[in-house]
């Protein structure tokens, strides 16, 4: 292993400071010209220029037809291609669910959809003595029987819900089993739809219940938040009554910060570098 001294531990390679902080300022307009990108990362010109023609060569951007103006090419999506959507989402929420919790006690859970189940991917039950269990993270939860998999269910489109259902019934998990009355998941869904939450069926570990309402982005369900509280400490119409409201402005409020989180997409153009720029000295 390798160990660092303690003087580099807080230290940075400026040259990889000053790259980050040009693809940042390429990547806020669809073009750039030298003398925007010097005004807004305060670097020296002849240093920028330099960090274009390595961007340039690992095929990140390019400069336009337009002389002096640079741009940023699709292969810039390569150094994102490791980061998926869940992580985004989990990000846009820490803080949310950690302060409803402070706020009201209970803990919040949210859960993603995995290829059979919902699985629980974030969850405040460490910040609060009001949980029967210590966590609830990786928790496999069941799409028809659990208020987070109802919620979100209940909100996908009719062709996702179609998929979803079968791969439910093809599941060996018994809380599925209810997947086969088709009837009986008709009803489910037409009731969350309407009072725009779902809660767990009450026959399963009945000492909790779990309120739940979807997270969107846009137009689309990504994921479902769950409120759960101990069932000897509030009735479940009082706890609708009270926190359905609150659980669903929580859940807006993820949605929206999500929405500032994700960058608007643009398809760029390849467009060859004009004429090769005079050798420059080698700069930090």
């Amino acid at each position: 292993m390798i160990r660092e001294a303690p003087s580099e531990k807080n230290s940075s390679i400026r040259s990889v400071e000053r790259a980050i902080d040009l693809i940042q300022a390429l990547n806020r307009r669809p073009l750039s010209t030298l003398h925007d990108l010097h005004c807004e990362t305060g670097l020296p010109k002849p240093s920028i220029v330099r960090l274009l023609r390595t961007l340039e060569a690992k095929g990140l951007a390019a400069q336009s037809s337009s002389y002096g103006s640079y741009q940023l090419l699709g292969r810039v999506k390569s150094l994102s291609s490791g980061f998926h959507h869940d992580p985004l989402i989990i990000e846009a929420a820490e803080d949310i669910m950690i302060d409803f919790t402070k706020r009201e006690g209970w803990p919040v859970s949210l859960a993603l959809f995995d290829v059979n189940a919902m699985v629980v991917r974030a969850c405040t039950m460490p910040l609060t003595s009001l949980a029967l269990i210590h966590s609830s993270l990786n928790t496999r939860l069941s799409v028809v029987s659990r208020a987070l998999g109802r919620a979100y269910l209940a909100f996908c489109t009719p062709n996702e819900q179609k998929i979803i259902l079968e791969i439910a019934k093809n599941n060996d998990d018994p809380e599925d089993e209810v997947a086969h009355n088709q009837e009986a998941v008709a009803r489910m869904i037409e009731q969350v739809r309407e009072r725009g939450y779902a809660t767990r069926d009450p026959l399963i570990q009945p000492r909790s219940s779990t309120l739940a309402v979807p997270i969107r982005q846009g137009d689309r369900v990504v994921a479902s938040l769950g409120m759960t509280w101990i069932a000897a400490g509030m009735p479940l119409h009082k706890a609708i009554e009270q926190y359905a409201p609150r659980l669903r402005a929580t859940a807006d409020s993820i949605s929206r910060e999500l929405a500032s989180r994700t960058p608007s997409a643009r398809v760029p153009f390849r467009v060859p570098l004009g004429e090769p720029i005079a050798e420059l000295p080698d700069l930090d």
